[in-house]
């Protein structure tokens, strides 16, 4: 066993002497979305510090807890908060929690985050499903030795986001009646917000939706096998697009204004993977 996979294992162990779910579905919360995991039913609360080898969030927004529990029958784990390369974090710790949870037995993930929109047809409060991404954070958590035991050398990535997951998500919108756009999500380091220039650069070469995480948890999930599937709240428009400064307060504020859309999706969502 390596010792990257024993550090693995020792948090997997911690955490089964906490709940005894095995979750099916792992959820990760971004900005302003974190009290959707107020939603579970037969809830554990597990909060970061105390597992073994998980990285702390300092990010106001996150409120760095792990829940365990189930909704609608579906066993689920939710990240209520996530870390993020620019607090310092190598994104080699960015993605131990999703290899611990795919440990843990997690089959699929529904990623989440806050981001600004780029295309110009988005406005904020709009929901994108992310149907690929560019990576411009300038590394990746498979850097170094590969974990063997989660997965293999070399991944492929064009196939990264699981297209049954994603006519599934597509249905519920339909369903519930909820306009999702559909785009590519580009990752800058932060923590500033990105520049005018960096914005025409990122719609030049394809991007629909700017933001600061969950890319390389992306990277981590395809290592390990999981079925991904994720969804952006556009939670302001993107740098020089409107003539006004950008600020955490209004992504928070905007996440909860589409709090209600949000829940309703994912609801509908959890249900209809009940038997996938």
């Amino acid at each position: 066993m390596s010792q990257a996979y024993a550090q693995i294992q020792k948090a997997t162990d911690y955490i089964r002497t906490q709940s005894n779910i095995t979750p099916k579905l792992m959820l990760v919360l971004g900005s302003g979305l974190g009290d959707y995991g107020d939603r579970l039913q037969k809830m554990d609360v597990i909060p970061y510090q105390n597992i073994p080898g998980f990285p702390r969030t300092t990010v106001p927004g996150h409120k760095g807890n792990l829940l365990l529990g189930e909704l609608f029958g579906v066993p689920v784990v939710i990240m209520q908060g996530r870390f993020h390369y620019y607090e310092g974090h190598r994104q080699q710790d960015i993605a131990f929690p999703v290899r611990v949870l795919r440990n843990l037995g997690a089959q699929m993930v529904l990623f989440t985050n806050a981001a600004g929109a780029i295309n110009m047809d988005f406005k904020p409060g709009d929901l994108m499903m992310i149907t690929d991404h560019i990576n411009y954070s300038g590394m990746s958590p498979l850097f170094g030795e590969n974990v063997d035991e989660m997965g293999p050398r070399f991944i492929d990535m064009t196939q990264a986001y699981d297209k049954p997951l994603q006519q599934i998500l597509l249905a519920c919108a339909r369903e519930q009646g909820i306009s999702l756009k559909q785009g590519v999500y580009m990752m800058f380091p932060g923590p500033q917000f990105e520049t005018p220039a960096e914005i025409r650069f990122a719609r030049t070469i394809g991007a629909d939706a700017a933001g600061m995480s969950t890319v390389p948890e992306i990277i981590a999930a395809r290592h390990c096998g999981l079925r991904i599937c994720a969804i952006s709240c556009m939670t302001n428009m993107a740098a020089g697009i409107l003539d006004q400064p950008l600020s955490h307060e209004e992504v928070m504020e905007t996440g909860r204004m589409v709090s209600d859309r949000f829940a309703r999706l994912v609801d509908t969502f959890i249900q209809h993977v009940r038997e996938v």
